[in-house]
């Protein structure tokens, strides 16, 4: 098969490249440009897509002796992840921007050109397996090292995508093997630092970011009775379950620590509470996206809701092409979800789908916090 393989300048892809190339196929090497200022995107390990990161990648090509590109993608990046990180924060809710990305550039945008260029599979260093089932569809699983797993935010694919997907890392053990490999390989880069963070946040600064880009919107912080106990100046600076940097004038009453429990962006009001009323007992999510046959009503399956998060058992109480909805299984708990976070549902390793929640119920007194 030709494969296009993307080379973020950093070892996973390096070594997901090499092993595709290992297998006999035809590859080339493509690195992704998602800022027309890419020196500013890195700054130590935080971020990428900085020229140096472009350089790695050229270098790991020419190592493995495959063609090399550079696609400028950067509008379509700006447009799509920025914008929609901007206004979801905005919105008062809380985006995955790794989980737009994905859906947006790597597997929509990247893809896609791969296709029309006569590639047949897009190969990444993302952590995930990909099985083939009994009747030859491929189902998209965890990979082998649950620290390293990135098929939660790979699940917004669907399964179109998956068919022209390869993730060669899947089976690996640990990123120290996949260093090791590396190494072995001649490869530069194998001790080069992990990116973190948001990538085009390089400084780590979130809320720096979005105060430059939205501008100061000053308002109430105030607790569950409505009475003012802060100020803000932007509630798009916060989010559900956020407890420190609330800086609030008055003290709660019985000495508890309060976190933020809900973001009213019409009123431009943060709501803090204590950690309890953090605790939801189901959740609803839209725009569904499924891997085959939605799971049926009364099903009994695991919801994750952050890409490192445990999962949590729950009960399907509705699954289809325009919503999901689920309850978390007696004795499950999970707090301080967010509308705008991205939910899977999975049945072991096997991802069963994703969602993006738009309104959760509360377990605690405080009926529901709204989208």
């Amino acid at each position: 098969m030709r494969v296009l393989a993307a080379l973020s300048g950093g070892v996973d892809s390096a070594v997901a490249a090499a092993r595709v190339l290992d297998a006999g196929h035809d590859v080339v090497g493509v690195h992704m440009a998602l800022s027309r200022s890419r020196a500013q995107l890195r700054s130590g390990s935080r971020g990428c897509c900085s020229i140096e990161d472009a350089g790695d990648a050229r270098r790991a090509a020419d190592r493995l002796g495959i063609p090399f590109y550079v696609w400028d993608l950067s509008e379509r990046f700006e447009d799509t992840v920025v914008a929609d990180f901007l206004a979801e924060y905005a919105a008062g809710r809380t985006p995955n921007p790794c989980v737009r990305c994905n859906e947006h550039v790597k597997f929509a945008t990247l893809l896609d050109k791969a296709l029309a260029l006569g590639f047949d599979a897009v190969c990444t260093g993302h952590y995930a397996r990909i099985v083939a089932s009994d009747d030859g569809t491929r189902e998209l699983h965890r990979a082998a090292d649950p620290d390293k797993d990135q098929s939660y935010v790979l699940a917004v694919m669907g399964p179109q995508r998956l068919a022209r997907a390869m993730f060669p890392l899947g089976d690996v053990a640990s990123k120290a093997a996949t260093r090791a490999e590396a190494a072995a390989r001649g490869l530069s880069i194998a001790a080069k630092p992990d990116s973190y963070d948001i990538c085009f946040v390089a400084d780590g600064d979130t809320r720096g970011f979005l105060r430059d880009r939205l501008g100061a919107r000053p308002g109430e912080i105030v607790d569950t009775a409505g009475r003012v106990v802060g100020q803000h100046d932007g509630a798009y600076q916060y989010t559900v379950g956020q407890r420190r940097g609330l800086a609030l004038g008055r003290p709660a009453a019985d000495g508890r620590p309060r976190y933020v429990l809900a973001i009213e962006p019409v009123a431009n009001r943060v709501v803090v509470g204590p950690a309890d009323e953090l605790a939801v007992s189901s959740l609803v999510a839209d725009a569904p996206v499924w891997f085959g046959a939605p799971p049926v009503a009364g099903a009994r399956v695991q919801a994750q809701v952050r890409a490192h998060g445990v999962p949590v058992p729950v009960v399907v109480g509705r699954a289809d092409d325009e919503a999901l909805q689920v309850t978390l299984a007696e004795g499950a708990a999970l707090r301080g979800l967010a509308a705008g976070q991205s939910v899977v549902l999975y049945d072991g390793t096997r991802v069963l789908g994703q969602a993006t929640v738009s309104r959760t119920a509360a377990v605690a007194r405080r009926a529901e916090v709204p989208a």
